[in-house]
């Protein structure tokens, strides 16, 4: 079956958001270690790296990125394995791809919690749009 290599490409830009709040939490998180004093074993377990770190919300959002957006990688999977590359697909996952970018910009910048629970739930009900129009497909086949 041939797929339209178009659908792979917001899956790649998630990517690309996960490794810069990777970059964005190993920046900060040195940055502290440096400015502290922090010896790399006194954060050895998270337990001990919720004691010493202040600044969280790149790792917390780096831990969010493997969360929802695992459910959104599969379906793009499932829409390039049906060939449901189409027009509506293909905007639903650009739009998921820039409501948790927009979410992560908040969560590693001024993390207003509002703002950010409205990217995040936003992207939430994209990606079940997204999810109801896959299912549609594969049911209407």
């Amino acid at each position: 079956m041939m797929t339209n290599h178009a659908i792979y490409l917001p899956a790649l830009a998630m990517v690309a958001i996960t490794f810069i709040v990777l970059g964005v939490m190993f920046t900060r998180r040195v940055a502290q270690m440096k400015r502290d004093r922090i010896h790399p074993q006194a954060v050895a377990t998270s337990k001990q790296a919720a004691e010493r770190y202040t600044d969280v919300a790149p790792a917390d959002n780096f831990r969010n990125l493997f969360e929802m957006p695992m459910l959104f990688y599969l379906a793009i999977v499932v829409a390039a394995q049906t060939g449901q590359t189409g027009t509506t697909v293909l905007a639903l996952a650009w739009a998921y791809v820039a409501l948790r970018a927009i979410h992560s910009a908040i969560h590693c910048s001024y993390n207003k919690v509002m703002h950010r629970f409205r990217a995040f739930a936003l992207s939430a009900f994209v990606l079940l749009a997204l999810w109801l129009v896959l299912a549609y497909g594969l049911i209407a086949g």
